[in-house]
């Protein structure tokens, strides 16, 4: 995964950094086209995201317990609102341990 996010930065930096002009743009641009088409590329990008979700949940959920206390009031509601302390996931946005 951290190859696949270094060399999605390497092209983005490429193509924004570059002075090679427009047709090595569309090249690059063509090249990620059919990147994103690929099923592999995207089932990839699809579990990234869903585990960068659960991720967020899990650390909200820490967040709001750890320190809620000293955070003002709708920073707390809205972290246990995305951590499942408000009602949102059955198990509390937490995995089973």
């Amino acid at each position: 995964m951290r190859k696949l996010m270094f060399m999605a930065g390497v092209a983005v930096g490429y193509v924004l950094g570059a002075r090679a002009g427009r047709e090595r743009y569309e090249q690059l641009r063509e090249v990620a086209g059919r990147a994103m088409s690929n099923p592999a590329v995207r089932n990839t990008m699809d579990t990234a995201a869903q585990s960068g979700r659960q991720a967020a949940v899990r650390a909200a959920g820490v967040v709001a317990d750890r320190a809620g206390d000293h955070l003002p009031g709708p920073v707390t509601e809205r972290l246990r609102s995305v951590g499942g302390h408000g009602g949102g996931a059955p198990d509390g946005g937490r995995e089973a341990s």
